[in-house]
């Protein structure tokens, strides 16, 4: 199958010393060819030692990728020129020179792999040191979409479509099979949204009935390199879950060497893309596949293999809880009521790491009923959503027409009568806490009243989020023991349409139950206090 490797440079080595330039976090494949046939090519160990100045040397893996082709792939968030020399196992490689010149990022949005900050811990940064506020849509099956096809159009199309409303993060498989549950019957007349079960799909050779595990299938590979390349292309983080335990995969045997071999190689292949955060496994410890020690070996696994320190995690809050310092966040899946009290509790046992709530019960409906969980319906799944941000933790939004099995890639094209997915509800979110930097808050929860609170005392804003139910919402008390409020303001956020109302005077009747909150009954809103002086610096 032809590939086409997007916007990933294509480097032939022909010269005993090769010249490159690219600009920082851009992803470079330069290919080493031998000149005769290797035997087990994906067993033989090549790795390319790469030094800056003043840096320390990186020990690159490259991967074969058939045709008798290794890759060394490479990013650099450094800029400056490099000098790599290979060290392998093949003579004909060993020794091999290179330069590497490393310009500045001139691309816009483009800001570099995802990291934590030791004086920001409990959030997520990018490398250049902005805030990135991890806004996640899960799309298990994202790798099926086009697979097959030169080009990517469906691909293409719904990742253009999260990057307009703003979703900067994919929760994805590099590979299931199908769903154990029932599937709508209603599926039969749209089978063209239908990927689970297809047999032509599969990263070993064979395929998923009737496996070989003997190798792998590079084709797969080639296709998923697309995928990715486009994600980090749109500046879209790829929350690459290795296994999937859930989905009817016939994986080899733990710790076989066919097992081996497909999780080193998906490390080798996808760490020197910015735009990867490691899991483990989905669900990791729950249909009790694998074991404890077994996820933590590959936890050390992939460390020893990455040269790029990508984040990694496993999601499984008991393992995240038992194992803290094997992870660089806590991974939670919560469906319970007491969703906002789980998030906050989680915050305050982990004040070193980020809490990010992968899967927290809400699966806002489609056109096809895949997988309801708890809550369907658009504004509780939303509300959701801002209890875990209120915790100040971070959150991932599902749509069961894309989730899972079922992908409708262009949802605002369908008919009329087609539920479609409110991913505006999440551009608003974003939008919001971009412009008041949600890395700054902290839940003061003792200050909650009858809504939920964030404090941002660097600059001066307090928000109070209340249901649309709500009457009344008591903001004084924080103000009074933290600021001086004296030439506050006060507006308010609709959440379901975006809009804020007219910034006013800051209303100091703390007991004032008649005072009307705009959009009551129809929207649940954030009340935004902002011109505030802090009393102390968080």
């Amino acid at each position: 199958m032809p590939l086409s490797y997007g916007q990933i440079k294509i480097w032939k080595t022909k010269k005993e010393k090769q010249q490159i330039h690219t600009p920082q976090w851009g992803v470079n494949d330069i290919i080493f060819k031998s000149k005769r046939k290797v035997n087990d090519p994906l067993k033989k160990e090549i790795y390319a030692l790469v030094k800056g100045e003043g840096e320390n040397t990186q020990k690159i893996p490259l991967f074969y990728n058939g045709n008798n082709e290794w890759v060394f792939r490479y990013s650099s968030a450094v800029e400056g020129v490099k000098t790599y020399v290979l060290t392998s196992e093949l003579k004909e490689f060993e020794g091999k020179k290179g330069q590497i010149t490393v310009t500045k990022n001139e691309k816009e949005g483009r800001h570099g792999g995802v990291v934590l900050h030791k004086d920001n811990p409990q959030h997520f940064f990018y490398e250049d040191g902005k805030h990135y506020f991890n806004m996640a849509f899960e799309c298990d099956w994202l790798f099926a979409l086009d697979y097959g096809k030169e080009d990517l159009p469906k691909t293409k199309h719904l990742l253009n479509v999260l990057e307009d409303y703003q979703f900067n993060q994919v929760v994805m498989n590099v590979y299931s099979y199908d769903v154990k549950w029932k599937k709508d019957p209603k599926l039969a007349d749209f089978p063209e949204f239908e990927y689970g079960g297809r047999e032509d799909i599969y990263p070993f050779l064979g395929s998923n009935s009737q496996p070989d595990f003997s190798t792998l299938n590079l084709e797969f590979f080639q296709h998923f390199d697309q995928v990715i390349s486009e994600m980090h292309d749109k500046e879209i983080v790829s929350h690459l879950m290795i296994y999937v335990w859930n989905k009817m995969v016939n994986w080899p045997e733990m710790n076989s060497a066919s097992d081996n071999l497909y999780y080193d190689y998906v490390i080798k292949r996808y760490q020197a893309f910015p735009n990867i955060i490691w899991d483990v496994s989905k669900e990791a410890l729950l249909y009790g596949r694998a074991t404890e020690e077994y996820i933590n070996e590959r936890i050390d696994r992939a460390r020893n293999l990455d040269a790029y320190n990508r984040l990694i995690s496993v999601h499984d809050f008991g393992f995240c809880k038992r194992n803290k310092e094997k992870v660089d966040f806590i991974s939670m899946q919560n469906w319970q009521h007491t969703l906002y009290q789980n998030m906050l509790q989680a915050r305050n046992d982990f004040k070193e790491k980020p809490v990010f709530n992968i899967e927290h019960g809400g699966y806002e409906e489609s056109p096809f009923r895949v997988f309801p969980g708890a809550y369907i319906n658009a504004e509780a799944c939303l509300r959701r959503n801002y209890q875990c941000l209120f915790a100040g933790g971070y959150t991932t939004y599902y749509w069961q027409g894309a989730s899972w099995n079922v992908v409708i890639h262009n949802p605002f094209e369908q008919p009329a009568h087609f539920k479609k997915p409110h991913f505006e509800y999440f551009k608003h979110m974003r939008t919001l806490f971009e412009h008041y930097n949600f890395e700054n808050f902290v839940p003061l929860s003792h200050h909650n009243s009858s809504g939920f609170n964030l404090t941002n005392k660097k600059d001066g804003v307090v928000m109070m989020y209340t249901p649309k139910e709500n009457q009344w919402i008591g903001v004084h008390k924080v103000l009074k023991k933290n600021f001086d409020y004296s030439k506050a303001q006060q507006q308010w956020f609709n959440t379901l349409t975006g809009e804020y109302s007219e910034k006013e005077n800051y209303n100091t009747e703390p007991f004032d139950f008649w005072y009307e909150r705009p959009w009551k009954g129809e929207a649940d809103v954030i009340l935004i206090i902002s011109n505030l002086k802090s009393n102390s610096v968080n």
